[in-house]
C-alpha cells in the first residue's frame, strides 16, 4: 500500500472525518521522481471541536507517528472544525503548502 493511502486509511479510521483531502506534494521538492515524502493533510472532524491547533496537530501525529518517523518528510496540515471549514475554507481556500527552498539545490 502506498503511503498516501496508509495515511488516507488511517485518518479516516481514527477521525471519521466530514473531509479528507491527502496530497502527495513530493513532485514539489528536491526528491526523486514518484518520492512519497512530502504531503499536504486536509482534515474536517468533529473530534476537533474546542480543541487547539496544537492538540489537533498533535493527534494526527500520533497516529502517523510510525509514517513520520520512518517515510514523511514534511507533513502540511490543515485541521478543521465543521463550523471553521464551512465558515471560511469550503470554497477550496485551503491555504497552499510554502515553497520548497530547494534543500540539497542551494
Amino acid at each position: 500500500m502506498s503511503i498516501e493511502a496508509t495515511i488516507e486509511k488511517k485518518l479516516l479510521s481514527a477521525f471519521s472525518p466530514l473531509h479528507l483531502d491527502v496530497v502527495n506534494e513530493s513532485h514539489q521538492h528536491n526528491v526523486p521522481v514518484g518520492s512519497e515524502s512530502h504531503f499536504k493533510v486536509t482534515i474536517v472532524s468533529k473530534n476537533f471541536e474546542g480543541e487547539r491547533l496544537i492538540k489537533r496537530h498533535r493527534a494526527i501525529n500520533k497516529v502517523l507517528a510510525n509514517e513520520l518517523s520512518e517515510h514523511i518528510h514534511a507533513l502540511a496540515l490543515h485541521t478543521y472544525t465543521e463550523t471553521e471549514w464551512h465558515n471560511y475554507y469550503a470554497d477550496d481556500n485551503v491555504p497552499l503548502s510554502p515553497k520548497c527552498l530547494g534543500g540539497s539545490k542551494r
